[in-house]
Protein backbone atom coordinates (compact mmCIF):
# COMPACT_ATOMS: atom_id res chain seq x y z
CA UNK A 1 0.00 0.00 0.00
CA UNK A 2 1.32 3.68 -0.79
CA UNK A 3 1.10 6.72 1.37
CA UNK A 4 -2.87 7.65 2.13
CA UNK A 5 -3.73 4.02 2.68
CA UNK A 6 -1.13 3.69 5.15
CA UNK A 7 -2.19 7.19 6.83
CA UNK A 8 -5.49 6.15 6.21
CA UNK A 9 -5.10 2.65 8.17
CA UNK A 10 -3.16 3.79 11.39
CA UNK A 11 -6.28 5.45 13.02
CA UNK A 12 -6.93 8.08 15.15
CA UNK A 13 -3.35 8.48 16.39
CA UNK A 14 -1.43 10.95 15.28
CA UNK A 15 1.88 10.02 16.02
CA UNK A 16 0.99 6.53 15.43
CA UNK A 17 0.41 8.24 11.86
CA UNK A 18 3.40 9.98 11.51
CA UNK A 19 5.45 6.44 12.33
CA UNK A 20 3.48 4.70 9.59
CA UNK A 21 4.34 7.94 7.11
CA UNK A 22 7.87 7.83 7.44
CA UNK A 23 8.72 4.30 8.35
CA UNK A 24 10.43 4.19 4.35
CA UNK A 25 12.96 6.72 5.38
CA UNK A 26 13.92 5.47 8.71
CA UNK A 27 17.12 3.24 8.68
CA UNK A 28 18.10 0.62 10.52
CA UNK A 29 17.30 1.05 14.40
CA UNK A 30 17.61 4.62 14.58
CA UNK A 31 13.34 4.46 15.03
CA UNK A 32 14.33 3.75 18.81
CA UNK A 33 15.08 7.19 19.59
CA UNK A 34 11.29 8.47 18.49
CA UNK A 35 8.41 8.44 20.59
CA UNK A 36 7.08 5.50 21.55
CA UNK A 37 3.71 5.54 19.37
CA UNK A 38 5.89 6.79 16.56
CA UNK A 39 7.77 3.44 16.99
CA UNK A 40 4.26 1.66 16.64
CA UNK A 41 3.40 3.63 14.10
CA UNK A 42 6.62 2.23 11.85
CA UNK A 43 5.71 -1.22 13.41
CA UNK A 44 2.53 -0.96 11.69
CA UNK A 45 3.82 -0.04 8.41
CA UNK A 46 5.78 -2.65 8.29
CA UNK A 47 3.11 -5.00 8.74
CA UNK A 48 1.07 -3.89 6.57
CA UNK A 49 4.09 -4.01 3.63
CA UNK A 50 4.20 -7.65 4.82
CA UNK A 51 0.72 -8.47 4.66
CA UNK A 52 0.26 -7.12 1.48
CA UNK A 53 3.28 -8.42 -0.42
CA UNK A 54 2.12 -12.25 0.62
CA UNK A 55 -1.48 -11.37 -0.15
CA UNK A 56 -3.14 -13.89 -2.79
CA UNK A 57 -5.18 -10.96 -4.25
CA UNK A 58 -2.32 -8.43 -4.29
CA UNK A 59 -0.01 -11.06 -6.30
CA UNK A 60 -3.14 -11.88 -8.47
CA UNK A 61 -3.10 -7.68 -9.30
CA UNK A 62 0.76 -7.62 -9.50
CA UNK A 63 0.42 -10.70 -11.97
CA UNK A 64 -1.21 -8.61 -14.45
CA UNK A 65 1.37 -6.45 -14.68
CA UNK A 66 4.42 -8.20 -14.25
CA UNK A 67 5.33 -9.20 -17.75
CA UNK A 68 5.60 -6.07 -18.62
CA UNK A 69 6.69 -4.19 -15.73
CA UNK A 70 8.41 -6.92 -13.74
CA UNK A 71 9.47 -6.46 -9.98
CA UNK A 72 8.27 -2.62 -10.44
CA UNK A 73 4.68 -4.05 -10.72
CA UNK A 74 4.20 -4.09 -6.99
CA UNK A 75 4.93 -0.66 -6.86
CA UNK A 76 2.52 0.13 -9.16
CA UNK A 77 -0.27 -1.93 -7.75
CA UNK A 78 0.30 -0.03 -4.85
CA UNK A 79 -0.02 3.02 -6.39
CA UNK A 80 -3.12 1.96 -8.40
CA UNK A 81 -4.89 0.63 -4.70
CA UNK A 82 -3.76 4.48 -3.41
CA UNK A 83 -5.94 5.83 -6.21
CA UNK A 84 -9.17 3.47 -5.71
CA UNK A 85 -8.94 4.41 -1.77
CA UNK A 86 -8.37 8.34 -2.82
CA UNK A 87 -11.49 8.00 -5.85
CA UNK A 88 -13.55 6.31 -2.84
CA UNK A 89 -12.65 8.15 0.11
CA UNK A 90 -16.10 8.72 1.40
CA UNK A 91 -16.62 5.15 1.39
CA UNK A 92 -14.43 4.95 4.01
CA UNK A 93 -13.92 8.28 5.91
CA UNK A 94 -16.99 11.14 6.71
CA UNK A 95 -13.86 13.88 6.07
CA UNK A 96 -13.21 14.69 2.93
CA UNK A 97 -10.49 13.77 0.92
CA UNK A 98 -9.25 17.37 0.59
CA UNK A 99 -9.84 17.87 4.21
CA UNK A 100 -8.20 14.60 5.34
CA UNK A 101 -4.97 15.64 3.42
CA UNK A 102 -4.43 19.19 4.60
CA UNK A 103 -5.12 18.23 7.88
CA UNK A 104 -2.23 15.55 7.89
CA UNK A 105 0.14 17.96 6.21
CA UNK A 106 -0.35 20.14 9.17
CA UNK A 107 0.55 17.28 11.11
CA UNK A 108 3.72 16.95 9.29
CA UNK A 109 4.76 20.57 10.01
CA UNK A 110 3.89 20.15 13.28
CA UNK A 111 6.22 17.30 14.05
CA UNK A 112 9.27 18.12 11.50
CA UNK A 113 11.58 18.80 14.27
CA UNK A 114 11.76 14.79 14.87
CA UNK A 115 11.29 13.95 11.25
CA UNK A 116 13.64 12.84 9.04
CA UNK A 117 15.91 15.30 7.18
CA UNK A 118 14.37 13.40 3.90
CA UNK A 119 10.89 13.96 4.80
CA UNK A 120 11.20 17.73 6.23
CA UNK A 121 12.54 18.66 2.74
CA UNK A 122 9.45 16.63 1.50
CA UNK A 123 6.87 18.79 3.21
CA UNK A 124 6.57 21.82 0.93
CA UNK A 125 6.25 20.02 -1.95
CA UNK A 126 3.74 17.12 -0.41
CA UNK A 127 1.68 19.99 0.67
CA UNK A 128 1.95 22.15 -2.77
CA UNK A 129 1.19 18.88 -4.84
CA UNK A 130 -1.15 17.76 -2.25
CA UNK A 131 0.15 13.97 -2.97
CA UNK A 132 -2.97 12.53 -1.03
CA UNK A 133 -5.38 13.97 -2.77
CA UNK A 134 -3.87 13.57 -6.15
CA UNK A 135 -3.92 9.94 -6.03
CA UNK A 136 -7.66 10.19 -7.02
CA UNK A 137 -6.95 11.54 -10.75
CA UNK A 138 -5.68 9.22 -13.44
CA UNK A 139 -4.13 11.98 -15.02
CA UNK A 140 -2.20 12.89 -11.62
CA UNK A 141 -1.78 9.66 -11.35
CA UNK A 142 -0.02 9.49 -14.18
CA UNK A 143 2.36 12.22 -13.27
CA UNK A 144 3.61 10.66 -10.24
CA UNK A 145 4.20 7.33 -12.06
CA UNK A 146 6.06 9.76 -14.94
CA UNK A 147 8.25 11.49 -12.18
CA UNK A 148 8.93 7.73 -10.71
CA UNK A 149 10.88 6.75 -13.68
CA UNK A 150 13.55 9.40 -13.28
CA UNK A 151 14.46 7.49 -10.37
CA UNK A 152 14.79 4.53 -11.02
CA UNK A 153 17.90 2.20 -12.57
CA UNK A 154 16.78 1.61 -15.78
CA UNK A 155 14.11 2.98 -18.49
CA UNK A 156 10.97 1.66 -16.93
CA UNK A 157 8.42 3.73 -18.11
CA UNK A 158 6.27 3.32 -15.18
CA UNK A 159 3.65 5.80 -16.58
CA UNK A 160 2.51 3.68 -18.95
CA UNK A 161 1.00 0.97 -16.95
CA UNK A 162 -1.95 3.65 -16.83
CA UNK A 163 -2.75 1.97 -19.73
CA UNK A 164 -3.41 -1.34 -18.17
CA UNK A 165 -5.31 0.57 -15.30
CA UNK A 166 -7.68 1.97 -18.05
CA UNK A 167 -7.82 -1.39 -19.94
CA UNK A 168 -8.85 -3.73 -16.58
CA UNK A 169 -10.11 -0.77 -14.17
CA UNK A 170 -12.66 -2.99 -12.67
CA UNK A 171 -10.47 -5.94 -12.16
CA UNK A 172 -8.09 -3.86 -10.50
CA UNK A 173 -11.36 -1.96 -8.52
CA UNK A 174 -12.94 -4.98 -7.12
CA UNK A 175 -9.52 -6.66 -6.36
CA UNK A 176 -8.81 -3.72 -4.05
CA UNK A 177 -11.94 -3.49 -2.70
CA UNK A 178 -12.39 -7.04 -1.81
CA UNK A 179 -8.28 -6.80 -0.57
CA UNK A 180 -8.73 -3.93 1.46
CA UNK A 181 -11.51 -5.11 3.55
CA UNK A 182 -9.30 -8.11 4.49
CA UNK A 183 -6.65 -5.72 5.18
CA UNK A 184 -8.36 -3.51 7.32
CA UNK A 185 -9.43 -6.30 9.35
CA UNK A 186 -5.37 -7.81 9.77
CA UNK A 187 -4.79 -3.75 10.68
CA UNK A 188 -7.09 -4.24 13.86
CA UNK A 189 -5.82 -7.42 14.83
CA UNK A 190 -2.68 -5.77 14.55
CA UNK A 191 -3.18 -2.36 16.84
CA UNK A 192 -4.44 -4.74 19.46
CA UNK A 193 -1.02 -6.47 19.37
CA UNK A 194 1.21 -3.44 19.23
CA UNK A 195 -1.66 -1.70 21.95
CA UNK A 196 -2.31 1.22 19.44
CA UNK A 197 -5.28 3.62 21.05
Amino acid sequence: MNYLAHIYLSGENNEVKIGNFIADFVQGKSYKSLPEDIQKGIFLHRHIDDYTDNHRIFKTSKKRLFKEFRHYSAVIVDMFYDHFLAKNFARYSDIPLKDYSFKFYDLLEEYQDILPKTVVRLIPIIKQYDWLSSYAEIEKLTSILNQMNNRTAYATELHKSVHNLRKDYSLFENEFFEFFEKLQQEVEKKKVELEIC
